[in-house]
């Protein structure tokens, strides 16, 4: 059995084998501690007992007797009525004092005083209804006085007395209760230097044998940890001892390892950020949308035109101005609405005759961020995807609105709408970021750059109802632009 419980430690975890150290200092500590605790809180719950008894006893004794006898003289000498008098309420005191003192006391002897004392106070209630009712038939005053002298004082004589016997032993146990916690303190004060003694000899050899069993595989990881911040992420941990030490050295291998895939993952997303905004620059500065402004411009040239051209020309200066953004990734909602504005005006005077725009976006929402070339890709599609689809006038609308954690840029369009078929596989491929198609690059793209600025919980958000038209949300944290 003895070598079983030896193999069974020596197999164990560190965290076992100190659980188990714990538990065999613990247990006889603890044990000491309740039964102290117990008994010191039940001797000091006598003691107090005995105590509040000998005070309520000592009152009772010292006072009953004289103000009983004199209120019982009061009456009949013709002072006071019985109903005036304290007569009845000092014998309900006495009686209640009588019950407390049964409930305090542990003594038989006392309990048998108290049975005692309550038999005279019933004596007393009998004497003073006799009293009471030969006052009633006319104040036997000789009779009364007899009664007063020969049975009342006899009986409170009787009732202090044994009260003061019930005060004696109660002292007594008093005495014999220190006695004993005096014994119990003295040797409760032995065994616990002996306990500590044996308690301070164990942890000094567990302080030492545990400690000898397991520095020397950390110190080897913490070498380890300190190559892993130097940089070295080529670096492996090669312990093979202890439960606790092996687990600790595959998890660290295992970290180095999702670090390396980590940054390898960082440099890919950083990658995929740059192209997705260097393809969306270069879509921004398409040659059939410039060469189609020109037309535009030079066809009110010649019309005469002149405020129109130079309105055209401001706004594709903004337009492209915007787009480069002196190379920053990100625009201020300020900036964004620039940059939109200026597509919308221009798109306005080649596609006067379908396209009507508003802007409704609070002012309060300015100075927050927006990745650049956020807003035009989206009221692009919703010009040539849904309004020129539709083959008639149409109308673009974009509002903002604040949330309580995040606000919303909603682009919305009257136009042709999306199927319910090709509206899921969009969604879906947003959502799960899945290109489905090259005519919904735009969307897929600006959906990926809010998530790698800002985070998974943000991005756009399509709805649409085919023959009715299409809402885009672009959900975006409060984060100010600088």
């Amino acid at each position: 059995m003895r070598k079983r419980w030896i193999e069974f430690y020596n197999r164990s975890t560190l965290a076992t084998k100190i659980r188990f150290s714990y538990l065999v200092l613990l247990v006889p500590i603890f044990s000491i501690l309740f039964f102290s605790i117990y008994n010191l809180w039940s001797g000091n719950q006598r003691y107090e007992d005995m105590i509040n008894s000998t005070l309520v006893a000592s009152e009772f004794s010292l006072d009953f007797k004289k103000d009983f006898d004199y209120e019982i003289y009061l009456v009949i000498v013709g002072n006071k009525t019985l109903k005036e008098s304290d007569v009845d309420p000092m014998l309900r005191h006495a009686k209640n004092v009588v019950k407390g003192l049964e409930n305090i006391t542990e003594s038989q002897d006392n309990r048998d005083r108290l049975q005692d004392i309550r038999k005279y106070l019933d004596s007393l209630q009998v004497y003073v209804a006799r009293i009471d009712e030969n006052m009633a038939e006319g104040n036997l005053y000789e009779e009364n006085m007899e009664i007063w002298e020969n049975d009342v004082q006899i009986v409170t004589t009787l009732v202090r007395d044994e009260i003061s016997q019930y005060t004696y032993y109660e002292i007594q146990g008093i005495q014999k209760s220190k006695d004993d916690y005096q014994k119990f303190y003295t040797w409760m004060l032995r065994f616990c230097l002996i306990a500590l003694v044996g308690v301070v000899v164990a942890v000094g050899i567990m302080s030492y044998l545990i400690p000898l069993s397991i520095t020397r595989p950390f110190k080897e990881l913490s070498q380890v940890t300190d190559e892993i911040a130097k940089g070295n992420l080529s670096v492996r941990a090669n312990v093979n001892t202890g439960v606790e030490a092996t687990a600790l050295s595959n998890s660290m291998n295992t970290m180095i390892d999702k670090i390396n895939e980590l940054l390898e993952q960082v440099t890919t997303e950083q990658i995929r950020l740059r192209k997705a905004e260097f393809e969306l620059l270069q879509a921004q500065i398409n040659p059939h949308f410039l060469y189609n402004t020109l037309d535009a411009i030079i066809w009110l040239a010649e019309a005469g035109e002149q405020k129109r051209v130079v309105g055209m020309v401001r706004n594709l200066s903004d337009f492209f101005r915007t787009s480069l953004n002196q190379g920053k990734d990100i625009n201020s909602i300020k900036e964004e609405m620039l940059h939109v504005k200026s597509y919308l005006e221009i798109q306005h005077v080649r596609y006067q005759d379908i396209l009507s725009y508003d802007i409704e976006v609070p002012e309060a929402l300015y100075i927050y961020s927006i990745p650049k070339i956020t807003i035009q890709p989206l009221v692009e599609n919703a010009l040539y995807h849904g309004i020129k689809n539709k083959r008639g006038m149409g109308h673009i609308s974009i509002r903002g609105e604040a949330g309580e954690k995040d606000f919303t840029i909603t682009v919305t369009d009257d136009g042709i709408g999306i199927d319910e078929t090709r509206l899921r596989q969009v969604q879906s491929g947003i959502q799960n970021k899945v290109l489905t198609g090259k005519d919904f690059y735009g969307l897929y793209n600006v959906c990926e750059r809010i998530r790698l600025n800002f985070g998974e919980e943000y991005g756009i958000f399509i709805e649409s109802v085919y023959g009715e038209g299409t809402s885009v949300r672009v959900i975006l944290p409060y984060v100010e632009a600088k």
